[in-house]
């Protein structure tokens, strides 16, 4: 009997000026990764980093040439973006991803495998125990899920946590994502997947400080954008007919 949890398991890593954080975050995943699935492959999306972001994703890859691959945007072009690259480039029945920056410990994963096995869910979902950012990011951010929830009904416990497990049926069979620079597309994909009739379910995880860079999620031009998407979207569902 196989002790690996998954038979194959795809993970991919969103990554914008994270030079101080991604060979940290890479040498603490890859040992969970090799142990959890017997198939696996690590997928690196560099946005557009004008940092060594690109640099040190190449030596990373240099361990690992077949398992390991970059994708790079240029210029950058915002979570969206990276977010989709990660999923649409994934080649394994089950994807994950986590934010580069370290605030996440991967060996939670096998709280979501656990989960999902339980429940035979499509899409299993973080939400913070306890989130390591400042009050007005927490405050902003249950604004957002509640705008969210009021208009799409998407009543989940956190929206935008950077650390999911999915089938990649949802991806193959949802219409195509379409936020890109703004903070829309988890909200997006969370929406259209249960539209679909995908089984969500969720989980609590850890979350921890930052080692070193900044987030970018709440520059003005980035809120300013997934509002944008939000209403686009609202608008499309309830008005547009193909």
């Amino acid at each position: 009997m196989s002790s690996y949890l998954l038979p194959e398991l795809s993970l991919f890593l969103p990554c914008y000026n994270e030079q101080d954080n991604l060979q940290n975050t890479v040498e603490k995943t890859l040992p969970i990764l090799k142990k959890i699935a017997k198939k696996w492959e690590l997928i690196i999306v560099d946005d557009g980093s004008k940092d060594k972001t690109g640099d040190i994703a190449k030596k990373i890859q240099s361990t690992y040439p077949n398992n390991i691959k970059i994708i790079t945007h240029s210029p950058n072009r915002g979570y969206g973006a990276a977010f989709k690259s990660g999923f649409y480039n994934a080649k394994y029945q089950w994807i994950t991803f986590i934010d580069s920056d370290g605030q996440f410990d991967f060996n939670e994963i096998s709280k979501f495998v656990a989960l999902q096995q339980k429940t035979h869910a499509d899409i299993v979902i973080g939400y913070y125990l306890s989130r390591r950012v400042s009050k007005s990011v927490i405050i902003t951010s249950k604004l957002w899920e509640m705008i969210v929830n009021i208009l799409f009904g998407l009543k989940v416990k956190d929206i935008d946590c950077g650390f999911k497990l999915v089938n990649k049926k949802v991806i193959d069979s949802i219409s195509k994502l379409e936020a890109e620079r703004g903070a829309f597309i988890s909200s997006e994909f969370l929406i259209k997947a249960k539209r679909f009739g995908f089984k969500i379910a969720e989980v609590g995880i850890h979350h921890y400080p930052r080692g070193g860079g900044q987030a970018t999620g709440r520059k003005l031009d980035v809120i300013i954008k997934s509002f944008t998407d939000l209403f686009r979207l609202w608008f499309k569902m309830n008005f547009k007919r193909d």
